[in-house]
């Protein structure tokens, strides 16, 4: 890697785009509880014109989401987004006043929420200018500016947005875990109209056939909805009668499925026209025919044809250059069903790949060595692949708010019979650590100078280490008992599933095979990883929530039902949180029972995924994932808040541009950083805005 950052500042005439990373900028802005970096795209100059090229129009592709999952994400993103993006260029006001500045604070976190909740708690943003200046403003815009619905006045059109906006008790959640309540009714991401949660399980549960061995993912690219009446039908549109005819069973709901023709039919046209024009740079064959079948699923909506675009992406080990683009994680939908837009275009690193091709290569035997019971263990592992990937560009669910690992597809029939890829995004981890070093955090927070120390010497490497074990072999690991549904586990199936990921990892990256392998040099530096893991699980992730709240986020809920877990059982012996001088650390005492710890929850939860046991898994999830020490917590914000830091990180991407001869021959793409937060959000919203304003 050093010498690629060397080469990139060499050359009197500054031709390379990548620039060295003593001159590289990363941090770009800073509002509320986020900090927005840059990431640098080392290697893009290295690759052939048809290599950028291919990069270029996938980069297209994934942008042209980004409407979608403003939708997606509750159905008056969109205009709000819209409206507020008018009255920030079109202001005549005076835009240096309190009340502009708290607009345009707002307006940033629309920008990194996808729309007005949070990104990462899911609760509606608080804006802090009044309603008032946000009515004068609108009002003082040209009407043509906004996106009224026909027949609107302006007038009711403010006070509709108005109620939106700073009512609290309208739409206050994104998304609702909390036990006990109904979870769709609760929840106001855009995946179900009128429509309540056992409905919407009975609907789901009829559509499957327990002796499928290769099912598809129900209801992952469609809105459920309640079917229109006979008299509605009769005055319908064409178009309105297919999507009620998709019907499956009696219940009254109908599916509106995204697909060309039907729901986001404009964005996803965009989408395929410019993977279209993508597939004439296909590094080979069978990439080409990954798009094609990608291009017939976008046309058809069909799952079965989704799980064979994922068969195939999952087989393509030979290409460089690789994407994600289409409705894939259901991490946002209450009931783990429907899949989030999503794009990204990435290129390997093939210096840093050889560390992750040597876990995957010895995948059985971390299988044949895991402690859980034989009977979930896999006899074969198949199509375990992993790779360490530069990005070109994030778009949709992975931004602004990026990923530090992916392992797809999410189906487990593929994964069982084809495998998984895993990818380690080195460009996005780069910029995060880069801008950690030196902040203050570990100095806080750490109990001793011995702990100070294990962090600065390996805390990079095994924090990568864990990312890779959690992504390459984790997820990849152990089998659902036959007959076990995939979705037994419901609301509970993605924190056990983090979790189970994490303890596969964080049990092996304690083993002598990590020495062996020469993947860590030294036995003691596992122990940075078990500490940082612990403190966060069981104090410093509180920094992400408001004080009061009980914890939402299901990779925030894994870590602190294992941390919490192994704590209990620890019974102060292994690890302990100290007071010293007013302040409360935790201390390791035994890192090799702790791994014993680690070892006998990871058997526990593979249990509860072979098996489906949903009791056992709510019981886990809500004793110990999901509940917070109020005192803890509020020590913990007071002193994270001293410290002046973010939270929360988000991306900008690079801007990339085609260099053309006068013959119109495309001769170069070139890439520039110049982009800052603002510019490149407006940019988005005057480019790659194409969905109508729906109701």
């Amino acid at each position: 890697m050093t010498s690629l950052f060397l080469a990139s500042c060499d050359g009197e005439k500054n031709e390379l785009k990548t620039p060295c990373i003593e001159n590289f900028n990363f941090v770009v802005d800073r509002f509320a509880d986020v900090e927005i970096l840059r990431y640098r795209v080392v290697g893009f100059e290295n690759l052939t014109l048809q290599q950028k090229k291919f990069i270029y129009f996938l980069s297209q592709a994934a942008l042209e989401g980004r409407d979608i999952l403003f939708d997606q994400h509750g159905k008056y993103n969109l205009v709000i987004r819209r409206t507020l993006e008018a009255v920030f260029t079109n202001y005549a006001g005076d835009k240096n006043s309190q009340e502009f500045a708290h607009l345009t604070t707002y307006l940033k976190q629309v920008w990194m929420g996808n729309g007005i909740h949070h990104h990462h708690s899911a609760d509606k943003f608080v804006p802090k200018f009044s309603e008032s200046f946000f009515a004068n403003a609108v009002n003082n815009l040209d009407s043509t500016l906004l996106p009224l619905a026909d027949n609107q006045s302006v007038e009711e059109f403010i006070a509709k947005l108005t109620t939106v906006i700073f009512d609290p008790t309208v739409m206050p959640r994104r998304m609702n875990q909390t036990k006990g309540e109904d979870l769709v009714l609760t929840s106001t991401v855009n995946f179900y109209r009128g429509v309540t949660q056992a409905e919407a399980e009975n609907f789901y549960n009829a559509m499957k056939n327990p002796n499928d061995a290769r099912p598809v993912q129900f209801g992952l690219n469609s809105r459920l909805e309640k079917k229109p009446c006979r008299a509605e039908l009769d005055s319908a549109s064409p178009n309105d009668k297919e999507i009620a005819g998709q019907a499956r069973n009696d219940s009254g709901l109908i599916e509106n499925v995204w697909k060309i023709g039907g729901l986001y039919s404009e964005a996803i046209e965009r989408i395929v026209y410019w993977l279209e024009k993508a597939v004439e740079f296909a590094e080979n064959n069978s990439q080409k025919e990954i798009i094609r079948t990608l291009i017939d699923f976008y046309h058809t909506g069909c799952l079965a044809i989704f799980d064979e675009f994922s068969v195939l992406w999952v087989q393509d080990l030979e290409s460089q250059i690789d994407f994600l683009n289409g409705f894939i994680e259901s991490y946002s939908d209450p009931l783990g069903m429907k899949g989030s837009w999503e794009g990204l275009v990435n290129f390997r690193n093939p210096e840093a790949t050889k560390r992750t091709e040597l876990i995957s290569r010895h995948a059985q035997w971390f299988e044949d060595n895991s402690p859980i019971a034989p009977e979930f263990k896999k006899d074969e592992v198949v199509g375990v692949s992993a790779s360490v990937v530069t990005v070109a560009m994030l778009s949709g669910d992975c931004y602004p708010a990026a990923p530090l690992g992916i392992n797809l597809p999410n189906s487990n029939w593929i994964r069982r019979d084809y495998g998984s890829k895993s990818v380690t995004l080195d460009n996005i981890s780069e910029a995060n650590n880069r801008v950690s070093l030196g902040n203050g955090f570990a100095e806080e927070f750490m109990w001793s100078e011995l702990e100070l120390e294990r962090a600065k010497k390996y805390g990079s490497l095994t924090n990568t280490l864990l990312t890779d074990l959690h992504e390459c072999l984790g997820h990849g690991s152990g089998k659902l008992l036959p007959g076990v549904d995939a979705d037994a586990l419901g609301v509970y199936g993605a924190p056990i599933e983090e979790a189970r990921a994490d303890l596969f990892a964080l049990y092996y990256i304690a083993d002598p095979k990590m020495l062996e392998l020469g993947l860590l040099s030294n036995a003691e530096a596992c122990k940075a990883q078990y500490y940082h893991y612990m403190m966060n699980g069981l104090m410093t992730q509180l920094t992400r929530i408001e004080l009061g709240k009980n914890i939402e986020q299901a990779h925030m809920r894994n870590r602190q039902l294992v941390a919490s877990w192994v704590f209990e059982r620890g019974n102060l012996e292994v690890v302990e949180l100290v007071e010293r001088n007013g302040k409360c650390y935790m201390v390791i005492h035994d890192y090799e029972r702790l791994r014993g710890l680690f070892a006998e929850l990871l058997i526990e939860i593979q249990r509860v995924k072979s098996t489906g046991d949903f009791e056992a898994a709510r019981n886990l999830v809500e004793t110990y994932g999901v509940g917070v020490n109020q005192s803890l917590h509020a020590e913990v914000l007071e002193r994270f808040g001293g410290l002046n830091l973010a939270p929360f990180r988000g991306f900008v991407n690079p801007v990339y541009t085609l260099v053309k001869d006068r013959s119109e021959n495309i001769i170069d793409v070139q890439i520039s950083y110049d982009e800052n937060f603002v510019e490149q959000q407006l940019r988005y919203s005057r480019d790659f805005s194409t969905l109508p304003m729906f109701d």
